[in-house]
């Protein structure tokens, strides 16, 4: 188990010691990445920071201020894409992609670009990467679109992020009942 006194400085997360210390390791690295360089990286591993809450409202600052539009009428949209991050060589002129997050209740079918049923024995599918960018409020699609909530850990509630609108064929009802999130780590 992770020591209480480490539990209570560090992030939220369910796994025991090795895999923590493993997680904390790789979170140096990618740190230690971005300061070595000063430069976006070409996809950022949204999992990687102890508040991502404050990256992506950075993302609605950044357009705010480039835009002169009131920050409390933008949204974040969210693109699927139907990439893997090795295959991004550079990072987006707006917004950025994010990596590294599971869906739980459901999974993402790259092929449709929407939210389909979970496969059997696979909880906690990968999603691929994600644009993210910000919009106004106004201009925001919100046809056939699921509402998911995104949790650092599986643990919910305290643990919630963002809500990002993913495209589904589906009533959305049917994924609030199917408990579908995103998460930063499983």
């Amino acid at each position: 188990m992770v020591p209480e006194p480490w539990a209570r400085r560090a992030y939220p997360s369910t796994a025991g010691l090795a895999a923590w210390f493993l997680d904390l390791l790789n979170r140096i690295k990618e740190l230690e990445a971005w300061t070595g360089d000063f430069a976006m990286p070409c996809t950022v591993w949204l999992t990687g920071f102890f508040n991502p809450q404050s990256f992506l409202t950075a993302i609605m600052q950044s357009m705010a201020r480039k835009n002169e539009w009131p920050l409390d009428q933008m949204v974040l949209q969210c693109d699927v894409t139907k990439k893997n991050r090795e295959e991004f060589r550079c990072p987006p002129r707006e917004g950025a992609y994010i990596h590294g997050l599971f869906m739980e209740g459901a999974r993402w079918d790259t092929q449709a670009g929407i939210i389909t049923e979970a496969k059997l024995k696979d909880l906690t599918p990968p999603m691929p990467v994600m644009f993210i960018k910000a919009i106004p409020a106004d201009k925001q699609d919100c046809r056939s679109v699921y509402s998911c909530p995104m949790y650092k850990t599986c643990q919910r509630g305290p643990t919630y992020v963002w809500t990002f609108n993913l495209k589904t064929k589906e009533n959305p009802s049917k994924w609030v009942l199917a408990g579908v999130a995103l998460l930063l780590q499983v």
